[in-house]
């Protein structure tokens, strides 16, 4: 293969990456959080752990509360999906956001709320709801702190 034909992938991944960034920033804001949330919704349905974490703040100030447990962190809360979605006998199902709606807090700041419902193999559904808080910077809008509380 030319070392043409082995960058034009690398390019195409480059402008289809530049012009979803564009896109976004010229939406309005709850527009951008709303793309947000449907690409997370996408990466998950692909089983794409990392891609549906890239919508959370990279920072070990992120909070991840479900239930009555407390995540800190970003690398411990992508390693909490793991357990619970990628280690032997578990399944990541499809996830589905249903109803989300977003409220501006201000020029940078967001909260988003709605219901999520997995469809699961096995013929199990979890659902539940979630509140997301949500900060804009320079690469874009990001959770800061997630509270997703499944519904018994």
């Amino acid at each position: 293969m030319t070392t043409l034909g082995c960058l034009l992938p690398t390019v195409g991944v480059l402008v289809v990456g530049i012009a979803l960034t564009t896109q976004l920033r010229a939406a309005e804001p709850e527009s951008e959080v709303l793309a947000l949330l449907h690409l997370q919704q996408d990466a998950w349905n692909r089983h794409d752990l990392e891609g549906f974490m890239a919508g959370y703040w990279k920072s070990d100030e992120l909070t991840f509360y479900s239930g009555s447990n407390v995540t800190r962190g970003w690398q411990p809360t992508l390693d909490r999906y793991r357990r619970h979605y990628q280690a032997a006998g578990t399944d990541m199902g499809k996830l589905e956001f249903r109803d989300p709606r977003v409220e501006m807090l201000g020029n940078d700041a967001a909260f988003a709320r709605g219901e999520y419902s997995l469809t699961m193999p096995s013929g199990k559904a979890p659902h539940g709801i979630f509140t997301l808080i949500l900060r804009r910077f320079p690469e874009g809008w990001r959770i800061v702190h997630d509270h997703t509380s499944p519904v018994e």
